[in-house]
């Protein structure tokens, strides 16, 4: 396959710590998946470890071009500081998304991830190279991405770690159904949730599990350890369960967004969603989004509309298809979700639709935002808890069904919209007026609300200096660095 590779690959080494050791980023081909591994390599690079970011070159320009609540161009950055590289990919067909799935996982990207498991060459070659040069290579690969990194594992001075695109609980509660709820040795009872926890049932396609089957699960073990991004004011208990597991060590680094973001002296105009939310009162507006990959029906869009309308609360709701498997090709039109005649006109006083890609993280930070409706996916989740936002759920397949669990029932900082139980019904106008009056307007809200401040509090401190997340990040760079 032919493959274009940093120039420089082996001019990483220079001096200090870097003429030792470099890291290489395996990501996955999704939005949520490829801007964790980033912000990631962000968080090693400033470390002065060189890093490389391997991936096609739409989604690397993808997943730059996104980036969030850090600077992309200009200067000493530490975005300029990674290595990319652009490994061209076999034809695949990418596909739009389906807008009225009978189920809502995005099978349209499954074209896309069985071309990415074809940088296995490209990417063994890269590590090849740079093994020679550097005394240590550690690869960090997506966890759904070990059959890429698989002749690897056997060289002498490479070392594995997979990382872990989903939440401690959503993966714990994985290995207990794979062990039939029997684990081999003894738990604090409020690690189990006393609560219906959704079986995986609808969650996956059968194409994945056939690929997850023939390409992951066999490759399982490689790692010297693993990569979490969650922090142990989340998710503690589950880590501590999960290396019992494993029998090896769980690195619980996130969350590896910004806590903080960065306030830039640039020619650049902010988006007009900041803005306007700039002239709003302090937790007065609910954040809608359901992430990258899912599309919703004309019919629930409808239903959500009247349902906000009906609400009076104001709103900023980013509406847009799914990403298609190739974002930035020309072949395959884009979409464009309908709205009721009239709509935009009628609430623009306090509401506000977003078209495009929007700053989800900086709309979080910004003090005007009391509440997220969100799909529950595990980027969401994290940046919600990390800015004290509490969540409105909806989840649409994968490990969010669960990951509303955890919000909703363990860390009692959201309300459910749309019952996982009931998937397969139209969620209506008055149910989502009620789910958001109830988050914005009620005294329970209020609560769920203090409770996710305070989260937010806890989350920030742990990756500060001193704290859990940033001590469980120094301790990886000296694992790796021994």
């Amino acid at each position: 396959m032919k493959g274009q590779s940093n120039p420089n690959v082996l001019s990483n080494t220079q001096n200090g710590l870097n003429s030792q050791i470099c890291v290489v980023m395996v990501p996955f081909p999704a939005q949520g998946h490829l801007n964790q591994l980033l912000q990631l390599s962000l968080l090693i690079s400033s470390y002065g470890v060189p890093v490389n970011y391997t991936g096609s070159p739409s989604l690397n320009r993808q997943v730059k071009h996104r980036l969030q609540g850090r600077p992309v161009g200009g200067g000493d950055n530490l975005v300029n500081k990674i290595h990319f590289h652009d490994f061209e990919l076999p034809h695949y067909e990418s596909l739009p998304p389906n807008p009225n799935p009978s189920m809502h996982f995005p099978v349209h990207v499954l074209p896309l991830w069985e071309a990415y498991l074809h940088l296995r060459e490209p990417v063994s070659e890269l590590i090849r190279q740079l093994s020679v040069e550097c005394r240590r290579i550690v690869v960090i690969y997506d966890s759904l991405m070990v059959y890429v990194v698989q002749d690897v594992a056997n060289i002498q001075n490479v070392e594995l770690f997979s990382f872990a695109p989903i939440g401690a609980f959503a993966l714990f509660l994985s290995w207990f159904d794979m062990l039939d709820g029997k684990l081999p040795f003894e738990v604090d009872s409020s690690v189990i949730p006393q609560c219906d926890i959704p079986s995986d049932e609808g969650c996956f396609m059968p194409e994945m599990e056939k690929i997850v089957a023939e390409k992951i699960v066999k490759y399982l073990g490689l790692e010297a350890g693993s990569l979490h991004n969650t922090s142990r004011v989340i998710e503690g208990k589950y880590i501590e369960v999960l290396e019992k597991l494993s029998g090896k060590k769980c690195f619980a680094i996130g969350p590896v967004n910004p806590v903080e973001i960065e306030k830039l002296e640039t020619e650049t105009p902010r988006h007009e969603c900041l803005e306007w939310l700039d002239g709003q009162e302090k937790n007065s507006v609910i954040y809608v989004s359901f992430g990258t990959t899912t599309s919703i029906t004309d019919e629930q869009i409808k239903e959500l509309a009247v349902g906000f309308e009906k609400s009076g609360q104001k709103f900023i709701w980013v509406l847009r298809d799914a990403d298609k498997g190739d974002g930035f090709s020309e072949d395959v039109a884009v979409r464009r979700p309908e709205l009721p005649e009239g709509y935009e006109e009628r609430v623009k006083n306090r509401g506000i639709v977003v078209r495009e890609w929007a700053p989800q993280l900086e709309i979080l930070a910004h003090s005007s935002t009391g509440g997220f409706l969100s799909h529950c996916g595990w980027n969401s989740c994290l940046e919600s808890m990390s800015m004290g936002v509490p969540m409105a759920t909806w989840p649409m397949h994968s490990d969010q069904p669960r990951n509303t669990v955890l919000v909703t029932e363990v860390l009692r900082i959201g309300t459910v919209v749309r019952n996982w139980a009931r998937r397969g019904e139209l969620v209506s106008s008055d149910h989502v007026e009620k789910a958001v009056t109830r988050l914005m307007e009620s005294e329970e809200g209020a609560e769920m609300r203090e409770r996710a401040d305070k989260l937010g509090e806890e989350v920030r401190r742990s990756v500060s200096g001193g704290g859990c997340s940033c001590l469980e990040m120094d301790s990886f760079i000296t694992r790796i660095s021994r």
